[in-house]
């Protein structure tokens, strides 16, 4: 059962947590990028492709843009926070692309240089996207809680995990999960059916910490391997 059928009003808690997420992976992947051994092609590799999983990350302010930004204009009496948080996606969308564009030429060769001119994108993208959540923590939740029904915002709720990819969904999950509450995972695991959750249980949790051992492995000097 999601948190909000228990609630006349929508639990917004579970946008706080994935904005936990995106704060504690900004924040990692400028120190991993910077901490790949020049020309170690195999770590950058692994980084890489951590990097463009976060890039997508992002796309639920796709669905808040076709979704909740529409509501709160018809609804809400002032329209001044959505328009921030509108202009905060764009700038953020601004600092994906230069991410981006950096990205291959580094993964390519791992080169010192290279890194150089990437961790410094990758710092402009983690300032774009502190600054959203908080205002939006700040100034769009309050008027979440008000605004849309509890029906209409467990309908944005299910957006998210429609966008991914299934092989994905446990890294998505364990990403969710690995700073909650002893509250907070019944959030999400509550909405998975049960084989679901069997599989987060038995395999998916292992899955997880595996994949964060070698992602984060430069940190430590070693491959994780």
């Amino acid at each position: 059962m999601s948190p909000s059928t228990t609630s006349e009003r929508p639990h917004t808690d579970e946008m706080v947590v994935v904005h936990r997420v995106f704060r504690r992976q900004s924040a990692l992947l400028p120190r991993l990028v910077r901490a790949v051994p020049d020309g170690e092609t195999g770590s950058a590799t692994e980084i890489a492709t951590h990097v463009a999983e976060h890039m997508t990350g992002p796309h639920h302010h796709t669905v808040e843009d076709e979704t909740i930004w529409p509501l709160l204009r018809e609804r809400a009496a002032d329209e001044e926070p959505v328009a921030r948080m509108e202009e905060q996606h764009a700038r953020i969308d601004r600092s994906l692309a230069a991410v981006t564009d950096r990205v291959p030429g580094w993964r390519r060769t791992a080169d010192r240089e290279a890194g150089e001119e990437l961790a410094p994108a990758r710092e402009e993208h983690r300032s774009a996207l502190l600054e959203h959540p908080d205002d939006e923590e700040r100034l769009v939740l309050p008027l979440v809680a008000d605004h849309p029904t509890v029906a209409e915002w467990d309908a944005v709720g299910r957006r998210g995990p429609e966008t991914v990819p299934r092989n994905k969904l446990t890294l998505v999950l364990g990403a969710l999960l690995e700073d909650a509450t002893p509250q907070e995972p019944g959030c999400f695991l509550g909405r998975d059916p049960l084989v679901g959750r069997l599989v987060w249980k038995t395999t998916g949790r292992r899955r997880y910490a595996a994949s964060c051992r070698v992602r984060r492995a430069p940190l430590n000097g070693g491959t994780g391997r």
